[in-house]
């Protein structure tokens, strides 16, 4: 019995030692580099079409994390809405400043960073999104406006902020966080006219809604949106302007904690404005303002075809949150 009860509390011992060991080279470590993605792009043609339609996307998608308030500029700043377990972090300086931003960049890399999560430094933007589906003629779009004289995007010497990751967020850079792989195919948007499918797309693509609108952001499937945990069903844990919990809305269709009695329009008001039926949207929903109806009705449409989930969050009010 001895000697079992030894050999046990060597194994023990032993496990502690390599959790030990292998915690002290995650923290040392830090948030991994890659190989830099070696992207081969034709030219991009910066029309005045694909300027317009990349303001739209960047000021939809990329502003509110990377647009200094004090400045207007795409410089970066703190990005509050993110848990504090998993540290402090800071969205990049993506205006064409070459020191600090991207005007040294190619637009390959930009677009490698994009499509991967990878800059040229082969670091891993480990809290920023990929849009890995965006299609091509939206992501050469972005290019093109981050490429224009619009003011948002003019040099601004502010240098990008160090990230500052818990030990937790450090585990799960070099875990969970994953570069993602170049598409090997041109990557194309449904026709709008398939109400359903293009709904889709900007949901998964576009806008990631998913990202916050499932039930936890860690479990988030990226190679396969629907099969994220909870899928649309709200209750990912985000900050609030105060720096409070705050839990992500039910969309899917139900009535009585989701969208179910929603009508298109009320939809719409709601995330272009912030206005839903049941009073003001809090931050961290941003207010997508440039969102055509018609992307709005989309989605509300692919929406009705996502399984429901029951799901009350606190806005449902005391009685629905009882129920879960």
């Amino acid at each position: 019995m001895k000697k079992i009860l030894r050999i046990v509390g060597l194994l023990v011992a032993g496990l502690v030692f390599l959790g030990a060991c292998a915690a002290t080279f995650v923290q040392v470590r830090g948030i991994p580099s890659y190989d830099p993605p070696q992207l081969k792009l034709a030219p991009v043609a910066y029309t005045p079409e694909r300027v317009e339609h990349g303001q739209r996307l960047v000021m939809s998608v990329c502003a509110e994390c990377h647009r200094d308030k004090q400045t207007g500029r795409l410089s970066g700043q703190h990005l509050k809405d993110i848990p504090a377990q998993f540290g402090k972090f800071y969205s990049a300086n993506i205006t064409q400043d070459k020191q600090h931003g991207i005007g040294a960049w190619t637009d390959a890399q930009v677009v490698a960073l994009l499509r991967t999560g990878l800059g040229p430094d082969g670091r891993i933007r480990s809290v920023m999104p990929t849009f890995n589906r965006l299609s091509d003629e939206d992501v050469l779009s972005v290019v093109a406006f981050l490429r224009s004289a619009d003011a948002v995007v003019q040099p601004d010497a502010t240098p990008s902020h160090a990230q500052e990751p818990s030990f937790l967020g450090n585990v799960l850079a070099n875990t969970i966080i994953q570069p993602e792989e170049l598409p090997a195919k041109p990557v194309l948007q449904p026709n709008p006219n398939d109400q359903v499918a293009f709904g889709r797309y900007l949901v998964t693509s576009r806008y990631k809604c998913y990202d916050c609108h499932s039930g936890d952001i860690l479990k988030t499937d990226g190679k396969d949106p629907e099969k994220s945990f909870g899928y649309m069903g709200g209750g990912s844990v985000l900050q609030d302007a105060e720096g409070h919990d705050i839990l992500s809305r039910n969309l899917t269709a139900d009535p009585e904690t989701g969208t179910g009695d929603w009508t298109p329009e009320q939809f719409a008001q709601a995330m272009k404005y912030g206005r839903s039926p049941n009073g003001p949207l809090r931050y961290p929903m941003p207010k997508y303002s440039l969102v055509t109806d018609e992307e709005a009705r989309a989605i509300f449409a692919y929406l009705r075809t996502v399984p429901v989930i029951k799901n009350a969050t606190p806005e449902d009010g005391p009685t629905a949150v009882a129920q879960r």
